[in-house]
């Protein structure tokens, strides 16, 4: 590689360049310095006929076009630093295009399927791709995967109508599928067609895709070669999914019932299998030995994945044993009979009245309400529906700005430590709201935040306002105005 000084006028962008096709970048952040200094970073170039076509440095070439034309200097006149490369590579010269703009601003998902469909082209292999980009095997096949995706589906997410989450779930549509999705699109989009149902995104697609909740291979208590039903293969999800939900739940049914038996089998006289769907709730219950009458739950869920809670027993149990005892030795003081069972009516009232006296105790205890509130905050509920700003940028330049602020870094850093302090996993959007209205979920942070002093769970409902406050909203200027911000921080 050589080290040259080369005009203006004998440089052109290659067609290697992962950005040849796109319009004229946005330089207005590297103008100034260019302007002042002058290109310190040479362009990455190789020869083409007469001239020089640039491989990387694409925007720095743009850039000292504009400062040449403003001080009125002839291209013959400005000459630019350059590291020439040999001809003919056009693989090794897209790469190390790719590597610098990967390096320099994150591309969006069809850029790097595109760059990467291009490598394919030239012979590279997927392994190899993977081992020059640092990245996994997985990650290459997920961007190539995009290849399959309808025209009109890569328009709308070029067009900012659906999130990159929904580009992917989409990969793993059928052609049928895929045209029935495009179809509502347009459909939504259409002024005169007032009735027309939105085209499905986020869970909802996801619903709309899988029929319902996601069954993966990983659930099965049975042998997958005993499974005949197709599988759908989720590359961004990093599973496969069963597609034949009523062949996977009599395979499953049959392994849980074998569970039964092998639980019995190894002593445990009462083994319930509970209702697909209805969650052990282990507060109600006490921890029992074995060998004092402790009884063993299954709990299967609607996802397929099963989980055995051992030696239980409920805890209105004890005194009924108690009972039970007294009565057999001829003591009849406390004698009760069997209690039939409420009329919705009376759980209705019920319901109600539990509701209202825990309400009322809850007026003279703000503690409880504050995690209450961050509970919600995280995991929603019917009534509560808290989303987090998406941050979505119109250009890659403002997200590239946007990733490298120091505003963002010291956000990303509190987020993960406010993950870590609450035991969560974060959202699919890299987020500790999750908004999908799981009270099951809301009641385990609420637990995890009983155990934590005020001052952390404000911390953590600080980090929920933040990351739930709407960008270019008026909140945004009024806090702005109290709290005044060093911007030069």
């Amino acid at each position: 590689m050589d080290l040259q000084h080369i005009p203006l006028s004998n440089l052109k962008i290659a067609t290697v360049n992962v950005r040849h096709a796109r319009k004229s970048p946005d330089v207005s952040d590297i103008l100034p310095s260019i302007r002042a200094r002058g290109i310190l970073q040479p362009l990455l170039v190789r020869p083409n006929g007469k001239g020089f076509e640039i491989v990387a440095g694409r925007r720095r070439f743009f850039a000292a076009s504009m400062v040449a034309e403003e001080q009125g200097a002839s291209p013959d006149e400005v000459q630019l630093p350059c590291a020439v490369i040999g001809k003919g590579d056009d693989a090794g010269a897209m790469e190390a295009s790719l590597i610098e703009n990967i390096a320099r601003a994150p591309m969006d998902e069809l850029e790097e399927f595109e760059a990467f469909a291009r490598l394919i082209k030239q012979g590279r292999k997927v392994d190899e791709i993977s081992r020059t980009f640092g990245v996994t095997e997985l990650y290459v096949r997920q961007r190539l995967a995009l290849a399959n995706l309808h025209p009109k589906i890569k328009e709308a997410y070029r067009s900012g109508h659906i999130e990159a989450e929904d580009l992917q779930l989409l990969t793993a549509a059928g052609k049928r599928l895929q045209k029935e999705w495009v179809e509502a699109f347009a459909a939504e989009s259409d002024p005169d067609n007032e009735e027309a149902d939105d085209a499905p995104r986020g869970r909802w697609l996801k619903q709309w895709l899988f029929g319902g909740d996601q069954i993966a291979t990983g659930t099965a208590l049975f042998p997958l070669e005993s499974y005949k039903g197709g599988l759908i293969t989720d590359l961004f999800g990093d599973v496969s999914c069963f597609a034949d939900h009523d062949s996977f739940w009599a395979l499953q049914n049959e392994a849980i019932a074998r569970l039964r038996d092998d639980l019995r089998a190894k002593g445990w006289k009462d083994v319930t299998i509970l209702e697909k769907g209805d969650r052990f709730q282990e507060w109600q219950h006490v921890e029992v030995a074995m060998e004092a009458g402790g009884i063993v739950y299954i709990e299967v869920r609607e996802t397929g994945e099963v989980e055995v809670h051992e030696g239980y027993r409920e805890r209105d149990e004890e005194p009924r044993r108690k009972r039970s005892s007294r009565e057999g030795e001829g003591d009849t003081r406390d004698s009760s009979t069997a209690r039939p069972e409420l009329t919705k009516a009376a759980e209705n009232y019920l319901a109600l009245h539990r509701h209202a006296i825990v309400r009322a105790e809850l007026l003279a205890r703000p503690g409880v309400a504050l995690r209450l509130a961050v509970a919600h905050m995280v995991a929603g509920s019917p009534l509560w529906s808290v989303k987090p700003e998406p941050q979505r940028a119109d250009k890659e330049t403002i997200a590239a700005s946007l990733t490298a602020s120091r505003a963002q870094t010291v956000f990303e850093t509190e987020r993960q430590a406010i993950l870590q302090l609450l035991n969560l996993e974060p959202s699919y959007l890299g987020t500790v709201t999750w908004n999908n209205g799981d009270s099951f979920r809301a009641a385990s942070v609420f637990a995890r935040l009983l155990e934590l002093p005020d001052e952390t769970v404000l911390r953590a409902l600080t980090l929920l306002m933040a990351e739930t406050l709407s960008a270019g909203s008026a909140l945004v200027e009024a806090v702005g105005l109290l709290v005044k911000p060093d911007v030069t921080k």
